[in-house]
């Protein structure tokens, strides 16, 4: 059960940061004019890109050990959407991230729409990650 818990607890920490991502740092990086919201979004998403895809896979895993250790589909469901972030990351977020990290060398580029639609792809992210963490809730509790 040891996996099941450690599954439930990084799909927190992970969804806590996809949530601090959404609530706090992208309307406060909003807030800025253009250049130094690009300019702060730039390191951020380097830092941000990181940690989540380390929560997401190690949580993942977690799920996955714990589903066959237990054998409730519940686990494997978890673990399933902790794992759908990295394909859902390079098919939909990538090429914004690419975009939004030229943006300096391609000025027909507008920061704020680019960033703006960051953020509404990361809530994706974030659902992922809450919908991850209520069913290892669910499985832990059952």
């Amino acid at each position: 059960m040891i996996f099941g818990h450690l599954a439930l607890v990084v799909a927190a920490l992970f969804t806590g940061a996809a949530l601090y991502i959404n609530v706090v740092e992208q309307p406060a990086r909003l807030a800025l004019p253009d250049g130094p919201a690009l300019s702060q979004w730039k390191p951020a998403y380097k830092r941000g890109f990181a940690l989540q895809a380390s929560l997401a896979l190690v949580g993942g895993l977690f799920g996955a050990v714990a589903f066959f250790q237990l054998g409730s589909w519940r686990w494997m469901a978890g673990s399933v959407l902790m794992l759908a972030n990295w394909p859902y990351t390079y098919v939909a977020i990538m090429p914004l991230n690419s975009r939004l990290l030229a943006c300096e060398t391609a000025p027909k580029e507008n920061p704020r729409r680019l960033l703006s639609n960051w953020g509404q792809l990361h809530m994706v992210r974030t659902g992922l990650g809450v919908l991850a963490t209520l069913i290892f809730l669910w499985a832990a509790l059952g």
